[in-house]
């Protein structure tokens, strides 16, 4: 039987790499995004099953639950992003009324997305199946609300192991550093951050979505069975641990 995978965000970088995966494997795919002809365009690619759905709206998600199989063998929680980079400048808020609306945007498409999304779907996770959330290097940086958010991912994440690990269901964070080849930075990353960024690896060179989707097929795979509340930084070495 084909396993059940359902990809969150993914469109584009990524995700979609993850996505292509899987399929490439032979699974059934289910990719989300909110941008209708760049989801469909890539799940066309793939043979994977568009879905639009705004995973920060429980509405959006309850219909989403009417497309998926009974039976999901892996949830990837990639979508997210910061939310400082997409956030129109100006307007007429008083500046703690705007700056509470900012963090809680990073906090909703980053933390609360994956929480409602692996709650809505929680009874279809099979045994011996694999949540796997995408954070972020920032939450060791102090990275303002976006770092806080995939800070939050990473502890929320402790507990849904303990919740899931009776039925035999790992549940493990990716937290990539600098990757090339995605739309996180919306065209606003200038080309001395750029250097700065990857001049910081050990590598000294950018991630690509490939390395991220490697890491997840990991997590997803017989070989990491025993792997789970854990972070799986891959940063090029930029941030390490003992």
């Amino acid at each position: 039987m084909a396993r059940g995978i359902l990809v969150t965000g993914g469109a584009t970088g990524i995700g979609l790499a993850v996505a292509r995966h899987f399929a490439e494997q032979g699974a059934r795919v289910v990719v989300t995004g909110r941008r209708q002809e760049v989801l469909e365009a890539a799940a066309k690619e793939i043979g994977a099953q568009p879905v639009v759905c705004d995973h920060t709206d429980p509405q959006a998600v309850e219909r989403l639950l009417t497309q998926l199989p009974e039976r999901l063998d892996v949830l990837v929680n990639n979508a997210g992003g910061n939310t400082d980079w997409t956030r129109p400048a100006g307007g007429e808020l008083p500046p703690l009324e705007a700056f509470v609306r900012g963090f809680r945007a990073n906090l909703d498409a980053n933390l609360v997305s994956a929480a409602l999304t692996t709650k809505a779907v929680e009874d279809r996770l099979a045994e011996g199946g694999a949540v796997i959330s995408i954070g972020s290097i920032a939450a060791d940086k102090g990275s303002g609300a976006y770092g806080a958010a995939k800070a939050g991912l990473a502890s929320w994440n402790l507990g849904l192991a303990r919740e899931l690990g009776p039925r035999d269901i790992t549940a493990n964070v990716v937290a990539p550093g600098y990757v090339a080849d995605t739309e996180f930075f919306r065209d606003q990353l200038t080309p001395e951050r750029r250097d700065h960024l990857i001049a910081s690896t050990a590598l000294g060179r950018p991630g690509a979505p490939g390395d991220i989707a490697g890491a997840v097929a990991f997590l997803a795979s017989p070989a990491a069975r025993d792997i789970t509340a854990q972070v799986l930084n891959v940063n090029g070495g930029e941030h390490g641990t003992r």
